[in-house]
């Protein structure tokens, strides 16, 4: 199995810029399209959508291929709020032993588990021995689809 090699780019918010997008309020359909699709009737600021705690709310870019099975690719952008009480299955930012890292969190009585979504990527157990701290919660993620893997 490889060691670790995620690592999470973070950067402070800065909500007090407003950008009001439309937004199809009516949903996006997968099927056929919709012609009441065309109006786009309502707007969206995503500063106010996807950011709750502005003082706890962090960006971090992926770096790293330990959670792509959970849909994460190196680039992504993360949307991280220290302020939640992490919850068992949450995906989390932690800082262990000096290095960031991004894990869903399995807590158990006496140890918590950080776990990959990537089967070549072995869970980390920690344990009371190592400088461990849960840093924040993933509450959303933003990925470009136009960006293209390179072989």
């Amino acid at each position: 199995m490889k060691a670790d090699h995620t690592t999470i780019e973070l950067h402070p918010v800065d909500a007090q810029t407003v950008l009001s997008l439309p937004y199809a309020s009516g949903g996006i359909k997968a099927g056929f399209p919709s012609p009441a699709q065309d109006l786009m009737d309502t707007a969206i600021d995503l500063n106010r959508e996807l950011i709750q705690n502005q003082a706890s709310t962090f960006f971090g870019r992926v770096r790293g291929d330990s959670m792509c099975d959970a849909g994460l690719e190196d680039g992504d952008i993360l949307i991280i709020d220290k302020s939640p009480e992490p919850q068992n299955g949450d995906m989390a930012v932690c800082y262990i032993d000096g290095e960031f890292t991004l894990k869903y969190i399995r807590i158990e009585k006496e140890v918590v588990w950080l776990i990959p979504a990537n089967e070549a990527y072995q869970p980390i157990k920690v344990t009371q021995e190592n400088d461990f701290l849960i840093w924040g919660i993933v509450t959303y993620s933003i990925r470009n689809h136009k960006r293209r893997k390179r072989k």
